[in-house]
């Protein structure tokens, strides 16, 4: 695609020659600030990451067709994709309602402000991290005797993994963060294993429910009782928005923190009820209702996340 494009941006008269270099003038006469030519070959014809994020642009375009392409990188990336895409416009690379957005994301940091790195000092390979997340959370099954020892390397690396994406997620994407072993690893507070313990827990009280003969069933949700209860109800019932908001302002740490709200609503919930104790057969219905429609909320935002919630923990 490249020596294609270079043609096309020199016989069109997008590009020209300063210097040796060919490049296409970006800048705006609104530009606070000053925005260098894109360039699309050094002096000796080399081809730069200018070149090759163009030329990708084009064969998208030519495959694809998309309405958006969306960039996750670096934020320290901006310019670079500035220059791209006013280039890509410029040049009429792309159609007029095509979106170009850049998400400029911060770094990962270790408990002293520093970029993350290894007990040694190196880069930490991503391989290595799952690992050490996965044996930390091991153990911490392993001491709960929570699970099966079958069982607990799976659950080990279920939880593990919940850790690692729901620690990253929930920090805006643009701003450094710490990434903290022992508190993404926590079983308390605004981590990924709360989220999986509270989703657990709702399936422990729907299959007590079941072993007591019981049928799992839509019913109706009858009125509060409590306010920890109408606290879920209502936390519950801004499922829609937060998703919709999350989605148009590409924001998923809002999907975590309000998976988060919702755990804690659903906790609050749990201990002030008695739900399988529950004596009034409708009442206690309405409270399995409430039960399976918070686990159905969780498990659907955490699928969106990307990760997934072991059966025992």
């Amino acid at each position: 695609y490249i020596p294609d494009m270079v043609d096309y941006l020199k016989d069109n008269g997008y590009a020209h020659y300063d210097q040796g270099a060919l490049v296409v003038d970006v800048k705006e006469e609104t530009d606070t600030k000053e925005i260098p030519p894109c360039m699309i070959l050094k002096s000796d014809g080399a081809a730069l990451y200018d070149t090759t994020d163009l030329a990708t642009i084009i064969q998208r375009m030519k495959l694809y067709k998309p309405d958006e392409i969306c960039y996750l990188a670096d934020k320290r990336q901006e310019l670079h994709f500035v220059q791209c895409f006013r280039c890509a416009r410029k040049a009429k690379l792309v159609n007029d309602d095509t979106v170009l957005s850049f998400i400029g994301f911060g770094t990962m940091n270790g408990k002293d402000g520093k970029p993350f790195k290894t007990r040694e000092g190196g880069v930490m390979r991503l391989e290595r991290l799952i690992g050490e997340i996965n044996d930390e959370m091991y153990q911490k099954i392993v001491e709960n005797r929570s699970v099966k020892d079958t069982d607990a390397r799976g659950t080990a690396q279920i939880v593990g993994l919940s850790a690692i994406k729901y620690g990253d997620l929930s920090n805006q994407a643009s701003k450094d963060y710490i990434f903290d072993v022992e508190r993404f690893t926590s079983f308390e507070g605004n981590t990924g294993p709360y989220i999986l313990y509270t989703i657990v827990r709702t399936k422990s009280i729907l299959g007590k429910y079941k072993e007591e003969g019981n049928e799992l069933k839509k019913g109706a949700l009858l009125a509060p009782k409590s306010d920890s209860e109408k606290a879920l109800m209502l936390s519950v019932s801004r499922f829609n928005g937060v998703v919709e908001n999350a989605f148009e302002e590409k924001a998923p740490h809002k999907i975590c923190a309000y998976i988060y709200e919702l755990s804690n609503a659903l906790n609050h919930f749990y201990h002030e009820t008695k739900i399988i104790a529950e004596e009034d057969k409708k009442k206690q219905a309405g409270y399995i209702s409430l039960v399976t429609l918070t686990r159905n909320v969780l498990t659907t935002c955490i699928n969106v996340l990307g990760f997934d919630a072991p059966e025992r923990m």
